[in-house]
């Protein structure tokens, strides 16, 4: 059975969570605040977490900030604010998906479910490849280890990073728009969320740039970026 965590300081509406999702076969767990919930995210295996954006004690960016060091788990962010900041600011930081306040639970167990299939086809494709090498000028991509490195050097990149910087090497000198590199890395419509992919760019550009003086990824002004063929 798949486990869910919710992360919601308001109990009305984690009952009104845990009662659609029971009714769909889920197992749910729930944390009231901040700390709880980061402990069970972090400590505990589950298949997918909701978790609230204003929480007791630590505040829901934190907690997918902290997850994202070590786990892959998908992430839904459930705000009650519209501003599209916040929206950018959880898929910066490895959220996969996003509800706002107040949502309709169809409309909720629908993304719970989605996001889980797609994490799910991501790991059996995952499993299946050979172990596969990109290099570049330096630069070393292992997508069975999920390592970069550069001359040597390994590179820490959290998930995204990764998955985003392996894409665009495994197109070397082909144009890829944000809304592409959207789509194929967080595995979603892009909508109006591309801005996210220049957070993650610019994030992986200033690690490399510590290592190395080789400028990998170009910008493509107005379109989006390019690999160093």
């Amino acid at each position: 059975m798949k486990r869910i965590l919710i992360v919601e300081d308001t109990k009305e509406i984690a009952d009104l969570e845990r009662d659609y999702l029971e009714m769909e076969g889920f197992e749910v767990e729930w944390a009231a605040d901040g700390r709880t919930g980061r402990d069970k995210a972090l400590q505990e295996t589950y298949s997918l977490i909701l978790l609230d954006v204003m929480l007791p004690y630590i505040d829901g960016f934190e907690i997918c900030r902290m997850v994202r060091k070590s786990k892959e788990t998908p992430i839904i962010m459930v705000t009650a604010r519209q501003a599209d900041i916040d929206k950018i600011r959880g898929l910066g930081l490895g959220a996969n998906d996003y509800v706002v306040k107040p949502f309709s639970p169809g409309e909720l167990v629908a993304r719970v479910k989605g996001n889980i299939a797609r994490y799910e086809r991501v790991m059996s494709v995952r499993e299946e490849q050979k172990p596969v090498t990109i290099e570049s000028d330096g630069l070393k991509i292992e997508l069975d280890t999920r390592r970069a490195s550069v001359n040597g050097e390994e590179i820490p990149l959290p998930p995204k990073e990764f998955d985003l910087l392996a894409y665009m090497a495994a197109h070397p000198g082909k144009v890829l728009t944000k809304t592409q590199l959207f789509e194929q890395v967080w595995g979603v419509d892009a909508m109006s969320d591309t801005a996210t992919v220049t957070v993650h760019v610019n994030r992986i550009r200033e690690k490399l740039a510590l290592v190395s003086p080789v400028s990998y990824i170009e910008t493509v002004w107005g379109t989006g970026y390019r690999f160093k063929d």
